[in-house]
């Protein structure tokens, strides 16, 4: 416990932080989140678009520069490519001409991939589909289509997450006051 008496002392040594320095702290904290929702929106470890939003937050408690629909607007938009971050690899193969079994083991594969990350993000659902191809009796020409597929439902995906958080960084970035 400290002494009553070194408390003055104590405040002369550290003092109180400024409303300045806290608005920086802010937007430093802001800034780091916009920037690992880029990072996490290309690498498949972490969701990365969460992060971009917190940073869009972060600038709205300060400034208020955005509208209620715009907030609202980007949080439903969030939400709704994190749903498609998961359902695209599934969807490209099928669209690459997947049976169900194919698209079955794609959704597996990505399941299993959440185990072995970051490669299991981006082989798991390939593989899966692959596998799922192979026993619904296709040739392993046809289900190394299904898995492209899904390949390319993934680099979809990770496009458009990627468009996204460097939008909510444009966005956070160009209205800095």
């Amino acid at each position: 416990m400290i002494p009553e008496t070194s408390i003055p002392a104590l405040r002369e040594q550290n003092p109180t932080i400024t409303n300045d320095t806290m608005e920086i702290i802010w937007i430093v904290l802001g800034a780091l989140l916009i920037i690992i929702g880029l990072i996490g929106a290309l690498l498949p470890v972490m969701p990365g678009l969460p992060f971009s939003y917190l940073g869009l937050v972060v600038l709205q408690l300060l400034y208020t520069p955005f509208t209620t629909t715009f907030m609202v607007f980007w949080a439903v938009l969030v939400v709704s490519l994190m749903f498609l971050d998961n359902a695209m690899p599934a969807w490209g193969t099928k669209k690459f001409g997947g049976s169900q079994m194919g698209v079955t083991g794609s959704i597996i594969g990505m399941i299993a991939g959440l185990f072995f990350p970051p490669l299991g993000f981006i082989f798991g659902p390939l593989i899966g589909a692959f596998i799922g191809e192979i026993i619904a009796g296709n040739k392993s020409d046809k289900a190394f289509k299904a898995a492209l597929g899904s390949f390319v439902g993934f680099m979809a995906a990770t496009g458009l997450k990627v468009m996204a958080a460097g939008v909510m960084g444009w966005y956070y970035f160009s209205n800095l006051s």
